[in-house]
C-alpha cells in the first residue's frame, strides 16, 4: 500500500513550485542577464587575444602610445581624489575605533585594525569605486560617443578590430592603474590613521608605526593588489561594454555612463564578498 506523501515533502514541492514560477516569470530579465554576461565573456576573450598578439606576435603592432594616454587618463589623473578619500577612511577608522580599544585599555591598537582594514579591504575596494565613477564612466561616455558618430563602423570598414584598438589600451590602462593607485591609497590611509592617533589619540608615533608593521604581512598587501587587479579588468569590461552598446543619441550615452557606474559598483561589491568569502576559506 503507497504511502501519501509527509508534510515535508510537499513543503518541498511546494518551493520548487514556486522557484519555477518566479524563473517563469522572470524569464526576460532571466535571459538579458545571461547574454549580459555572456557577451562580457565574449569581450574578455577578444581582449585577452588581442593584448597576448600585439605584445607577444610580431605581426601585430602593439598600441603603445594609446596604452600611455590611457594610463595617464586613469591613473594619474586620479590619484588626487584618491588619496583624499583615502586620507578621510584612515581618519574616519581611527575615530571611529578609538572609544571601544580606549575602553579595553588597548587604544594603541587603532594601528592594527587601520592598517589590515586599509591594505586589505577598503584601499583596494575604495579606488575601485572612486575609478568606476572618475574611469569607468568617462570610457563609456567615449566609446559610446564613437558608437553614435559611427567611428566604430569606420573601424570595421577599414577591416580594423575595434576590440584591438579602443578596448584592449583602456582595459590594460585600468588594470595596471589600478594596481599602482591602491599601492598609494594603502599608504595613504594609514598615514591618515597615523596623523589621528598621534595627533588627536596622543598614540605615540613611534608604537604606531611599530605595531603597524607587526599587524601587517606580505599576504595582506597580495590578496588587496590581486582584488584590485580584477576590479579594474571589471570596470574596463563594463565600461566597454556599455559604450558598445549605445543606442539613442546624447540620451543613451548619458544612460550607458550611469548604467556603468551602477553595475560597477554593484560587480564589485559581489566580488569582493566573494573574495573574502574564498579568503577566509583558504585561510589567506
Amino acid at each position: 500500500m503507497s504511502e501519501s506523501p509527509g508534510p515535508s515533502s510537499g513543503r518541498i514541492r511546494s518551493s520548487i513550485e514556486s522557484v519555477g514560477a518566479f524563473a517563469y516569470e522572470r524569464k526576460d530579465q532571466l535571459g538579458a542577464g545571461v547574454r549580459y554576461i555572456g557577451g562580457m565573456a565574449y569581450m574578455l576573450g577578444d581582449t585577452f587575444a588581442w593584448a597576448y598578439r600585439g605584445l607577444f606576435k610580431s605581426d601585430i603592432k602593439f598600441g603603445w602610445p594609446s596604452l600611455v594616454v590611457q594610463m595617464v587618463r586613469v591613473g594619474v589623473k586620479s590619484i588626487g581624489i584618491v588619496c583624499i578619500v583615502q586620507v578621510f577612511i584612515g581618519v574616519i577608522l581611527a575615530l571611529q575605533l578609538a572609544p571601544t580599544l580606549q575602553t579595553y585599555g588597548q587604544l594603541e591598537r587603532v594601528a592594527d585594525v587601520v592598517g589590515i582594514a586599509v591594505v586589505r579591504e577598503l584601499g583596494p575596494l575604495l579606488t575601485a569605486i572612486v575609478l568606476s565613477g572618475f574611469a569607468g564612466a568617462s570610457i563609456a561616455a567615449e566609446v559610446g560617443a564613437m558608437v553614435e558618430s559611427e567611428e566604430v563602423k569606420a573601424l570595421r570598414a577599414h577591416a580594423l578590430n575595434p576590440i584591438r584598438f579602443l578596448v584592449v589600451p583602456r582595459f590594460l590602462a585600468t588594470t595596471v592603474m589600478i594596481i599602482v593607485l591602491t599601492v598609494i591609497a594603502d599608504y595613504i590611509g594609514v598615514f591618515g590613521g597615523f596623523l589621528t592617533s598621534v595627533y588627536i589619540l596622543d598614540v605615540p608615533p613611534q608604537l604606531y608605526i611599530t605595531l603597524t608593521q607587526a599587524a601587517l604581512k606580505t599576504g595582506d598587501f597580495i590578496t588587496g593588489l590581486v582584488k584590485a587587479g580584477v576590479f579594474g579588468a571589471v570596470i574596463a569590461l563594463i565600461a566597454c561594454y556599455e559604450g558598445f552598446h549605445v543606442t539613442g543619441g546624447p540620451a543613451g550615452v548619458g544612460n550607458a555612463t550611469t548604467s556603468t557606474v551602477v553595475k560597477s559598483i554593484v560587480a564589485l561589491i559581489g566580488i569582493d564578498a566573494l573574495f573574502t568569502a574564498v579568503f577566509y576559506t583558504l585561510g589567506i
